[in-house]
């Protein structure tokens, strides 16, 4: 255990917390599990996965003891727990940076948003059992999300992709986390939402597997996004053909098909004068520069 990550914990998480006054010498289990407020078999668990190893153990008595210096980790770890995070995501909480902690923290707050609409689901159902409404052997069907639900879940996921493709060095992790959000993106705009927001739903995935490299994925959905623009329906706007396009040429670029991506990037080119609110013809074009480099 080192101070600098106590020091972080100090500035992130431990700002949360109540340190009790301890001494300067080291505690056994039993000391420290009454300053940190956990049991000394949790601490004997989290020695084992290395989330919180104490500072000496006896070679002969195996008895454990605790510097004071760990109580500050040890009450982040009890208040974490109660914010049920998995158990073993929380070393990686409390070791990273402030940034990358709040975007640790950010993802399970939406893990836990989602539980808590099923679990608000599972209540109502159950409301209706013991009330008589509904009956345990009735086969009923009930989509636990309800339409304002999908489209919110829809929203907030598709900004998340947006925000993890503008960071400059993300992290595998965040690579996965990138693709979670934008298919579950997706997901939620194909249960509630029209024919546009699918096809710019297609066209994040495409673009997405672009920015990791992935070309096949990439065309798939590229491809998908732009049949969907060319057969029309509700809530298009006269930016989506023009995206789309530039979204293949962006496919095609990497597959490591220049003449393709050129190609595309003409016919993008040519249906911007087709866009009018000039906002959307420079980000249009900004993202079609991007692909000349």
């Amino acid at each position: 255990m080192t101070h600098g990550v106590c020091d972080r914990l100090d500035f992130d998480l431990g700002t949360t917390l109540s340190v009790r006054p301890v001494s300067d010498e080291l505690m056994t289990i039993s000391a420290f599990a009454h300053a940190t407020g956990l049991s000394p078999r949790a601490l004997r668990s989290y020695d084992r996965l290395g989330l919180l190893r104490p500072t000496n153990v006896d070679p002969e008595s195996r008895y454990r003891m605790y510097g004071p210096d760990q109580v500050r980790r040890g009450q982040a770890i009890r208040m974490l727990r109660e914010l049920e995070p998995p158990l073993l995501e929380i070393r990686e909480l409390l070791e990273c940076g402030s940034e990358e902690q709040r975007h640790r923290l950010l993802r399970h707050q939406r893990r836990l948003a989602l539980r808590s609409v099923e679990i608000k689901h599972a209540l109502g159902r159950l409301q209706s059992l013991i009330e008589g409404k509904d009956g345990v052997m009735d086969d009923v069907t009930v989509d636990p999300v309800d339409e304002a639900t999908h489209r919110r879940l829809a929203g907030d996921l598709f900004n998340r992709s947006w925000q993890l493709l503008e960071l400059e060095n993300r992290t595998p992790a965040q690579d996965d986390e990138l693709v979670h959000v934008v298919h579950a993106a997706a997901f939620h705009w194909g249960e509630v939402g029209n024919a546009a927001r699918r096809a710019r739903a297609e066209n994040q995935c495409a673009r997405v597997y672009s920015a990791l490299g992935r070309p096949e994925a990439a065309l798939h959905h590229a491809q998908r996004a732009l049949e969907l623009v060319r057969e029309g329906g509700e809530g298009f706007e006269d930016w989506d053909l023009a995206t789309a396009l530039e979204v293949v040429a962006r496919a095609h670029l990497a597959a490591g098909n220049r003449s393709e991506a050129d190609h595309y990037v003409a016919l993008a080119q040519s249906e911007l004068d087709k866009v009018a609110d000039p906002e959307d013809r420079e980000i249009i074009g900004s993202q079609l520069a991007e692909l000349n480099l």
